[in-house]
């Protein structure tokens, strides 16, 4: 199937599910990329934390934080369903920065990442990527609003009203009345952007390989595996990833490398049209479509 045929139809497949999408899958050894709108700038949910995973690194790296030092950590209390870890906490509790940085990447801990917002403010963070040649990212509020929606008001059969919400408020220019969903004011990136960050974190560039070998682990321990992973884990790969949600937005960027020394890139930033909160049919989606975009670029 030539290049063309295969987005046309990937393309319907898509809106038949109800998504629209921007999807880069590249091929690291050689820099041959396909994709379905790259450039098609999101909120970037959590794949925010990317970024300032290795902000926080390189800011280790310097001196200008100890990653042993403790930090005390106020409850997040969190009662609504979705968010993790110490955003869960009912009690105040003394982690490390280094341990701060595993709960941000591997279980996508909210009060972690504020944490480390607190020591890396998201606007440096944005510079930072930026100094590493990293473009169409930008960082702009704290993890916490991510779980600061109107689903969170609604009682749990309503939820589908803040979907509902989330779907018809936009404008065309990408504005909206929900903050977190306002490319303008909250944090965003386009699957090119992420994928140029990926290939920044795993082959040589201005990232320092010390602090792009600490987040390429920490991707790698991922424990949000139910998106692309279904698609791209076995025996003979490995996948290193992170997720971001937010109401009606589903993303996932990652890396995968084959036993045969095959390397992809690749970056999936969503949203749905249908009004409800659960939809394992659009994490599948996904991850068919991503499939399909890499095994063409490896067969061809």
């Amino acid at each position: 199937m030539n290049t063309e045929t295969l987005l046309s139809r990937l393309r319907a497949e898509l809106d038949d599910g109800g998504l629209r999408g921007s999807f880069l899958v590249r091929d690291l050894r050689t820099g041959y990329e396909v994709g379905i709108d790259p450039d098609l700038e999101f909120p970037s949910a959590s794949l925010v934390k990317i970024p300032l995973a290795a902000a926080t690194l390189e800011r280790i790296r310097r001196g200008e934080l100890d990653g042993s030092a403790p930090i005390d950590v106020e409850p997040g209390r969190a009662t609504a369903p979705g968010p993790t870890g110490l955003t869960r906490f009912r009690h105040p509790a003394r982690v490390a920065i280094d341990d701060l940085l595993y709960l941000t990447m591997a279980i996508s801990d909210e009060t972690a990442a504020d944490t480390l917002f607190s020591l890396t403010p998201p606007a440096e963070v944005t510079r930072m990527t930026r100094e590493w040649g990293v473009s169409g990212i930008t960082a702009r509020h704290p993890a916490a609003n991510l779980s600061d929606t109107p689903a969170e008001r609604f009682d749990p059969t309503d939820v589908h009203l803040a979907h509902a919400l989330a779907i018809n408020a936009g404008t065309a220019g990408q504005g909206h009345p929900v903050p977190q969903l306002d490319i303008t004011r909250a944090s965003s990136g386009s699957a090119r952007a992420f994928v140029n960050l990926l290939e920044a974190l795993w082959k040589p560039s201005k990232v320092d390989e010390e602090v792009a070998a600490r987040v390429r682990e920490l991707m790698g321990l991922n424990l949000l595996r139910q998106r692309l992973s279904p698609d791209f884990v076995s025996d003979a790969t490995k996948w290193s990833s992170k997720t971001g949600t937010v109401l009606n937005l589903r993303h996932e960027a990652g890396v995968v490398e084959h036993a045969d020394g095959g390397m992809f890139a690749i970056a999936a930033m969503t949203g749905s049209r249908v009004p409800a909160a659960i939809q394992p049919e659009a994490e599948v989606l996904m991850a068919r479509v991503a499939r399909a975009l890499r095994d063409h670029l490896r067969e061809g």
